[in-house]
């Protein structure tokens, strides 16, 4: 649905505006609080905008534009009118919105700022060619999602024991055939089909942001060594959960049942050389349809460093890739929006399976799992508080309920554009950290992967009765950091990696049948620590360079 109409640009017609906003908004379902406070917001925008509007003899368009759309669940409201650039945007932030000191010709104009700030999280303010931009995103609910969420998980488990215990074993394995499955595979080819995009132009979008390569050399530094830290630790927190606990128990081979000749098994060797020489592309097509996020990432950095050096194009490229960047992290959004489904015929397809019978015997190796992520996050908490010199606390409180959300995703690249909205709107850091801290992390920073494939690669040696020496365990060290650097931010590469690391350590390849049935639980957990890393990481750098919002950090 899409609603427009103009309204002649002055303060007479103001209210008439308004009405207009709110009774469209009632027509959407808005609830009326909402609703109160987008009106609230239309009404300063639009006074924002006529105190800033051309003089109507120069531009012959004394107007403001309304145009009001609705699509699942959300709304937007843009108002455009010509007039004179301003920093909207900077006028809104907490160092900027103080009523001391000011002259009183100035304080109903900072009163509009301080309205319009508290609406920050969901408005944004552009200047082209000579029309002024504000829009803001309205929800019906912002629990919505969640609440869907939880929904489908909860009626998944349910509806998969009835029919496990009720249903004829034939009947359910054509359910899963022709119905679970087809739906699960058509979700999961949208979110691969997305990600390169996504990845190369947020990349790009933030690069071009950087008029002083110095400045996007120390803060691209700080990102990759923090990340290169927290993998390294998260590895050796992943070998000492497996010290505490040592499960495994050769007993637990005669239950590999499952068939793992589908599986896409790995190179029996992980060659450093090799990964360094398949950085860079033969040709600037293939990482897109291998979908290959080092090789993307090399592409988006020499494209984004090279469009701020080429002078006259640069401004125009700029928005192309911008554009760009818009269009595919609003596709994913609408992907996104389609994710309950998906998790309800991913967890009742897991129940149907015969690979769920795997889950209890594989429970002691998966609980020593999740102590190792337990861990990390603990040193997460700890990092922010000895690097960040932060408390953690507020992080901790506004990132849970993100968390939650990845973890039904149980994929870090769909999960970038919900990290970006935490980063900016939650917790209050700079774009120009998160739109390349984020992307970059959900390839480059994978410590849950790392704990799980520390774990996991131990308990099956020991099952198995390999011994692993001083030399094979840093082999296995040095594999773990390639392997957690190079995996794809999707649902199931953590498996694949899995096969890598075992062949690397002689473990026999039929030891991944004991965890194909509890891989897509440890797949969640995986995505919700690796998104807490990159999220962290983000936070504590953006403090260091002081483009952390403390005011939105610690806001209530």
């Amino acid at each position: 649905m899409r609603e427009y109409k103009r309204f002649i640009a002055d303060d007479q017609h103001i209210e008439e505006l308004v009405d207009f906003v709110r009774s469209t908004l009632d027509q959407y379902g808005i609830k009326k609080k909402e609703r109160i406070r987008a009106a609230l917001t239309a009404e300063e925008a639009a006074a924002s905008l006529i105190g800033h509007k051309s003089d109507p003899e120069e531009k012959g368009d004394p107007y403001i534009d309304l145009t009001i759309r609705g699509m699942l669940g959300t709304v937007t409201i843009e108002l455009h009118a010509a007039g004179e650039e301003y920093a909207l945007e900077q006028s809104m932030s907490s160092d900027a919105l103080s009523l001391e000191n000011i002259p009183s010709s100035d304080v109903q104009d900072t009163l509009r700022q301080i309205i319009l700030g508290s609406y920050a999280e969901g408005l944004k303010y552009r200047h082209k060619n000579g029309v002024n931009y504000i829009q803001m995103t309205v929800v019906r609910s912002k629990n919505a999602f969640l609440f869907r969420t939880l929904g489908a998980m909860a009626a998944a488990v349910l509806l998969g024991l009835l029919f496990s215990s009720f249903i004829p074993a034939d009947v359910n394995a054509s359910i899963d055939h022709l119905v679970l499955q087809p739906v699960k595979t058509m979700y999961m080819n949208a979110l691969k089909m997305i990600v390169a995009p996504v990845v190369f132009f947020s990349i790009i979008s933030c690069l071009v942001q950087f008029s002083d390569l110095t400045a996007l050399g120390r803060i691209g530094g700080k990102i990759i060594g923090f990340y290169l830290f927290t993998t390294v630790l998260s590895i050796f927190v992943g070998l000492a959960s497996f010290w505490i606990f040592k499960p495994g128990d050769a007993s637990l081979t005669s239950s590999l049942t499952a068939n793992v000749s589908s599986l896409p098994s790995g190179s029996g060797s992980v060659s450093i050389r090799d990964t360094i020489i398949g950085i860079i592309p033969s040709n600037v097509i293939d990482p897109f349809l291998k979908a290959d996020m080092l090789q993307l990432i090399f592409m988006a950095v020499l494209c984004g460093v090279a469009t701020n050096l080429i002078g006259k194009y640069s401004e125009t490229l700029k928005d192309l890739f911008q554009a760009c960047n818009d269009l595919f992290l609003k596709i994913t959004t609408l992907i996104i929006k389609m994710m309950p489904l998906a998790i309800f015929c991913s967890i009742m397809s897991l129940i149907l399976t015969p690979g769920i019978r795997t889950l209890l015997s594989a429970l002691e190796i998966m609980g020593t799992f999740l102590f190792g992520l337990l861990c990390m996050m603990v040193c997460y908490c700890i990092l922010m508080v000895i690097i960040g010199k932060m408390d953690p606390v507020p992080f901790v409180r506004k990132y849970a309920p993100y968390m939650l959300q990845v973890f039904s995703m149980a994929s870090s690249n769909a999960s970038i554009p919900i990290n970006m909205d935490a980063c900016e709107k939650k917790i209050g850091i700079d774009k120009k950290i998160y739109s390349l801290s984020i992307p970059l992390g959900a390839t480059l920073n994978m410590d849950g992967t790392c704990v799980h494939l520390a774990v996991f690669g131990l308990a099956l040696a020991k099952i198995y009765g390999v011994e692993l020496s001083a030399g094979a365990l840093l082999s296995m060290v040095l594999t773990i950091l390639i392997l957690s650097v190079g995996a794809a931010g999707i649902p199931g590469s953590g498996l694949i990696c899995l096969s890598v690391l075992l062949t690397q350590i002689n473990v026999p390849m039929e030891a991944i049948g004991l965890v194909m049935g509890i891989d897509p639980l440890c797949g969640m957990f995986r995505c919700m620590s690796n998104c807490l890393g990159d999220v962290v990481a983000s936070t504590v750098i953006a403090k260091s360079e002081h483009m952390l919002d403390m005011k939105i950090y610690h806001a209530k």
